[in-house]
């Protein structure tokens, strides 16, 4: 292939020296590289400056030191590259500074923390140098970023494969940088979960919240309390056939997570949004009668009983079960939304229940309104109040921030992806608002809730709650061009923050999402280059 490329090549100037008219010129995009500050997330520091490199048919990805940690992270940047490329790319423990190095440790590592890297460029070769493998991970992701959007295509083509010259060194602002998809709602495959992750890891994202039960459906299997996946899964909003996962399938979603250094947060809704557990199992309702399954969309309406003793029994099970499964340090408790327990009793419950998750060697998550509660010490509040949200309930979450709760920050107008982009978005939600993509982006996780310590915020969350949504297509279409921008306010510094600039680095993401074959929402704000 290669050979018949360089005899067409060698004809079309033979042809150009007989007379005939001039072979059009290269587009700019393949003549250029793009600059080095033209990523999303915007980096932390950058340096331009020197030759590109340019990656070529003798091309091998380095790994000084053979980890096998990072060897496996050579073997997914060769993986991204390959087909498009046509290079064999080979992975090789052999050093050298030519080619692509991913070098774990060693000089200029130190100070890059968890997630930091440092990536070098010159006419010779890129290196990617990180103290931890998550660090090169995220190198490797502003690599691909710097080639061109055709290198995510699965089928070979023609380059060039130019990476500018110079240095970056990035570490992220927060530590947690999340995204939500409810599975609930609508059921969603491993395969689906999958694609999503694939499209996080791009922007750096490194949590996955999956949020496993609600009133319409239970998506995970307890081997304590069969029913709640067999019965309580099967259904969704709408009455289609929902779904669960078997042990198996969720193992095999935080092992492909983990390959994209993406920690899992499961997810267990209480003491509301409990319908399709209640429904399950009759024991678990005050009256003991199950309520019948629930394809609607409305809240508030269930809750666990809380006077019960065999409520704390169940939800020890469930933890019990979901913690062995779960090698990230968080569980989700939910606790939105209760308006069927009383204020009292759901203090009673956020008492029993969160001993329980440390009980089981996991750190409570739960949505802010555990802050009405007493939240146990090391616990995180979940933040998705919007611009209508009460100045009081406001003052108890800061408060509460003040006193050592850490908040996640996702205001339902700003971070809220389901929500509607303007009057004429065909999917999602408008209660909280119609949210553009600017709206999303523009504002300051560090200033943005009055009274919050700057240093009691843990990260960023962007949920998907998916009432509407029933497909691939329809989260990428939600998703995507937003949640490039909330992963950005949570890696890149605040001083790096400005739309206007940032709007022209999200434009350069269109082409790479159409080589991807995602289905993005080509919001007006923004000047996509034209197709």
């Amino acid at each position: 292939m290669r050979r018949r490329r360089l005899l067409f090549s060698l004809l079309l100037i033979a042809a150009a020296g007989m007379g005939t008219a001039a072979a059009p010129p290269q587009p700019a995009a393949a003549r250029a590289a793009t600059p080095l500050d033209q990523v999303v997330p915007a980096p932390a520091s950058v340096r331009p400056g020197g030759d590109p490199y340019t990656i070529g048919d003798r091309t091998r990805i380095r790994v000084p030191g053979g980890s096998d940690k990072a060897k496996r992270v050579a073997g997914y940047l060769a993986g991204v590259l390959r087909p498009a490329t046509g290079y064999d790319l080979p992975v090789t423990t052999r050093s050298g500074k030519d080619g692509i190095v991913l070098r774990l440790g060693g000089h200029g590592t130190k100070g890059l923390g968890a997630e930091g890297y440092r990536l070098s460029s010159s006419g010779r070769g890129v290196t990617i140098s990180a103290g931890r493998p998550a660090g090169l991970f995220r190198g490797v992701q502003t690599l691909r970023q710097l080639l061109p959007a055709a290198v995510e295509k699965r089928t070979e083509q023609p380059g060039p494969w130019r990476v500018a010259g110079g240095e970056i060194a990035d570490t992220p602002r927060y530590g947690y940088r999340g995204a939500m998809l409810d599975v609930s709602r609508h059921f969603f495959t491993v395969a689906q979960v999958k694609r999503y992750i694939d499209q996080l890891a791009l922007y750096k994202v490194n949590k996955l919240h999956l949020h496993l039960s609600d009133d319409q459906g239970w998506r995970i299997a307890i081997n304590s309390w069969p029913r709640l996946a067999t019965y309580g899964g099967s259904t969704q909003v709408g009455g289609g056939p929902g779904g669960y996962y078997t042990k198996d399938d969720y193992r095999e979603i935080l092992r492909y997570a983990a390959s994209r250094y993406l920690t899992v947060v499961p997810e267990i809704d209480m003491p509301g949004h409990t319908n399709a557990a209640l429904a399950s199992y009759a024991e678990l309702n005050c009256n003991g009668v199950a309520p019948p399954l629930y394809t609607g969309t409305n809240v508030g309406f269930s809750s666990l009983c809380v006077p019960k003793k065999v409520t704390y029994d169940f939800i020890d099970d469930v933890i019990r079960e979901i913690a062995a499964l779960t090698p990230g340090p968080y569980l989700h408790i939910g606790g939105d939304e209760a308006h069927s327990t009383s204020h009292e009793d759901y203090v009673t419950f956020m008492d029993k229940v969160q001993p329980v998750v440390a009980k089981y060697g996991k750190k409570v998550i739960g949505w802010h309104q555990l802050t009405g509660a007493r939240p146990a010490k090391g616990a995180v509040a979940q933040y998705w109040g919007y611009d209508k949200t009460s100045p009081e309930e406001r003052a108890q979450v800061a408060d509460a921030a003040k006193k050592g709760t850490g908040l996640i920050l996702s205001p339902a107008d700003r971070g809220y992806l389901d929500m509607k982009y303007d009057k004429d978005t065909p999917l999602g939600l408008n209660w909280a608002g119609y949210v553009g993509v600017e709206r999303s982006y523009d504002w300051d996780p560090g200033t943005y809730l009055a009274g919050a310590p700057a240093e009691s915020i843990v990260g960023v969350e962007a949920p998907l709650w998916t009432e509407t949504l029933k497909t691939s297509a329809h989260i990428e279409y939600m998703a995507f061009p937003r949640l490039p921008g909330i992963a950005e306010l949570g890696w890149s510094p605040a001083t790096t923050h400005d739309w206007d600039a940032y709007k022209e680095r999200l434009a350069a993401q269109g082409p790479r999402w159409d080589a991807m074959g995602l289905g993005y929402y080509r919001s007006p704000e923004v000047p996509w280059p034209a197709r």
